[in-house]
């Protein structure tokens, strides 16, 4: 261990056991999904918190995955000290599964999804509302971490201020700056929209032609008014590895570990899931990383889940590429830690990216054994009709005493009919 720090794992297994401490002072709640841009959202983010999720309507992120299967994967490991704002409710069989595996019902409080930002902003049942990202319909006030702090922490261009290696790069405001003028590095590079969801907004650069397409989309971008700035970063050569390293950073500036996973990503980038090694992994190889970032963050004034993403290259040299001030995608399959190590289970694998036939209560049903045993676990859950046929989409994680056997258990999954979709 670093002896330099003496940061410990989160003992709990719940996002509320995670911010216990931090909300006594008032009442909270926690917005479960993030803000979006398309036609359908009731409250888009047009005004001054720009959030890249998508360059033209039909490729914005959709409405079942902002408010439904994204929320509800938090909702499953909420706890209940904390309300989660739900806004299109998950199922019962759903509700019910979660009830008899994570041992603690989540907290709910169930509000209208075309109303739910002035009700909070004007309502008195909660003080301070923790979020993935800040709202421009939601009062200032009533975001836990103040709008603009959050909003800065959150982008890109906020890296190189953080006191860990990263890949250089130079920011660029297209609202001073032509597009075309940008003096750009030799191949490969990257372009990164300031605030992009999920991997959108982040461009590899290979060819004349990667280029000539993250230049539509930038400009696509800028025809809807969404995005003041890019950055234009060097490539990590020669990778290795690619982490997700997770902590809590309480309101005292104290940290808490939750745990490292192995990003799983397409050759373009997307993001498809995380693998983690509950015993094996050292997280102290990141621990000034982790406190340089921690102290920061205090600093501005931010508590909470901070997830950031390291490269590794064949030299042994760590460079953050991206640091989310906020409830990372693999914070659940982090959070099973204590659980699933009680049991035996070392290794565990996440991904949003199952499918099943059928409905959940028809899988809740074939797939029961493996259930209980808790060689898989379901996050989020959303029945779907194609063609005529019911399927479910679903997010899980697959579990193993060793990666041999957690891989052994999702090819045996998928004998029974589990896809999975990368």
């Amino acid at each position: 261990m670093n002896s330099k720090y003496n940061f410990q794992y989160f003992q709990g297994n719940s996002l509320s056991d995670l911010f216990a401490e931090d909300i006594t002072d008032a009442s909270y709640g926690f917005i479960l999904n993030y803000p979006a841009t398309g036609s359908w959202a009731a409250y888009p983010n047009r005004k001054k918190y720009f959030i890249q999720d998508g360059s033209s309507e039909a490729t914005k992120t959709s409405f079942d995955k902002i408010c439904q299967k994204e929320p509800w994967k938090n909702l499953a490991v909420l706890g209940d000290r904390i309300p989660g704002i739900v806004i299109i409710p998950p199922s019962n069989s759903l509700i019910g599964y979660w009830q008899e595996h994570f041992g603690s019902h989540s907290n709910r409080s169930m509000m209208d999804c075309s109303t739910y930002l002035d009700d909070l902003s004007q309502g008195k049942d909660f003080d301070k509302l923790i979020t993935l990202f800040p709202f421009d319909h939601l009062k200032p006030q009533k975001h836990a971490v103040l709008p603009d702090t959050h909003y800065r922490l959150l982008s890109k261009v906020t890296l190189d201020q953080l006191g860990v290696q990263c890949p250089k790069y130079e920011s660029y405001n297209l609202h001073q700056v032509n597009l075309e003028d940008i003096q750009l590095p030799q191949f490969p590079y990257l372009i990164k929209t300031s605030h992009g969801l999920s991997g959108e907004g982040t461009y590899i650069i290979k060819s004349p032609s990667d280029l000539n397409y993250s230049f539509e989309e930038i400009k696509k971008y800028l025809d809807i008014k969404l995005l003041n700035t890019i950055i234009v970063s060097e490539f990590v050569k020669n990778e290795v590895q690619n982490y997700c390293v997770q902590f809590y950073v309480n309101k005292t500036g104290e940290i808490t570990l939750i745990g490292t996973t192995t990003q799983l990503v397409t050759p373009e980038g997307n993001y498809l899931g995380g693998l983690i090694d509950y015993r094996n992994t050292d997280m102290s190889k990141f621990f000034e990383m982790i406190a340089a970032i921690g102290q920061y963050a205090h600093k501005q004034g931010y508590f909470g889940v901070i997830g950031f993403d390291v490269l590794e290259d064949r030299d042994g040299q760590f460079y953050a590429i991206d640091a989310n001030f906020r409830v990372n995608g693999s914070t659940p399959l982090c959070l099973q830690r204590h659980t699933l190590l009680g049991l035996g289970k070392e290794v565990a694998k996440y991904s949003s990216d199952y499918r099943m036939e059928g409905t959940l209560d028809s899988i809740l049903v074939s797939l029961k054994s493996e259930l209980d045993r808790k060689d898989l676990i379901i996050l989020s859950a959303l029945e779907k009709v194609k063609y005529g046929k019911i399927y479910t989409e679903i997010y899980a994680i697959v579990t193993g005493e060793t990666i041999q056997e957690m891989q052994h258990i999702e090819q045996k999954l998928q004998n029974n009919g589990l896809q999975w979709l990368p």
